[in-house]
C-alpha cells in the first residue's frame, strides 16, 4: 500500500454570490472552486502568477468536466484533492474531488490542461525544470488508485 496521497488543497467558503434561486451553489461556481484549489497544486508544479511575468507563459484549460453529486450551500467550506492521471511536454491530465468539510465528495472534476507559450499564443513544451516537477508529481499519483469517475461520459442510459 502507497503513503501517496494526491495534493489536497486549503479551505474555500461559500459566497454569498454563488447562491442561486433553488438556495445552493449555482454550478457555475463549482468550477471556480475547482480552480482556485487547482491554482494550490499548479503552485506546487511552478505554475502561477510569477511564471506568467518571469517566462511569459502559463496554463490554459482545454476541457474540464464536472460532476455534480451532493448540493453545496452558502457558507459552506470546501477543500479539493488534485489527483495528476498522466502528462506529456506540452498538457496534462487531473482529476480533482470536491469534498465539504464535513468530509462528504459534493462534486469531481476532470481535465485537460494545455501549456501556453503567450506571445503567440500557442501551445507550446514545457521548460525542462517544470516538466521535471510535473513529471515528479505524476510519478507521486501513479501510484494513487484511480478515483472513480474519471472518464465518466454523458448520456441518457435505455432500457434494450
Amino acid at each position: 500500500m502507497s503513503d501517496a496521497s494526491p495534493f489536497l488543497s486549503s479551505f474555500h467558503s461559500v459566497e454569498e454570490g454563488w447562491i442561486d434561486f433553488n438556495g445552493h451553489m449555482n454550478m457555475g461556481y463549482y468550477t471556480v472552486l475547482f480552480d482556485r484549489c487547482a491554482d494550490e497544486a499548479f503552485a506546487e508544479m511552478g505554475f502561477g502568477p510569477d511564471y506568467v511575468k518571469t517566462r511569459g507563459h502559463s496554463t490554459f484549460s482545454a476541457e474540464f468536466h464536472i460532476r455534480y453529486l451532493r448540493e453545496i450551500k452558502l457558507g459552506d467550506r470546501v477543500r479539493s484533492t488534485f489527483h495528476l492521471l498522466d502528462h506529456d511536454e506540452k498538457r496534462f491530465h487531473s482529476f480533482q474531488e470536491l469534498y465539504h468539510q464535513d468530509g462528504w465528495l459534493a462534486a469531481t472534476g476532470e481535465g485537460m490542461t494545455l501549456h501556453v507559450d503567450l506571445s503567440g499564443p500557442r501551445v507550446a513544451p514545457m521548460p525542462d525544470d517544470i516538466l521535471t516537477r510535473v513529471a515528479a508529481m505524476a510519478k507521486t499519483h501513479a501510484t494513487l488508485p484511480r478515483p472513480e469517475g474519471i472518464g465518466h461520459k454523458i448520456g441518457i442510459r435505455r432500457k434494450t
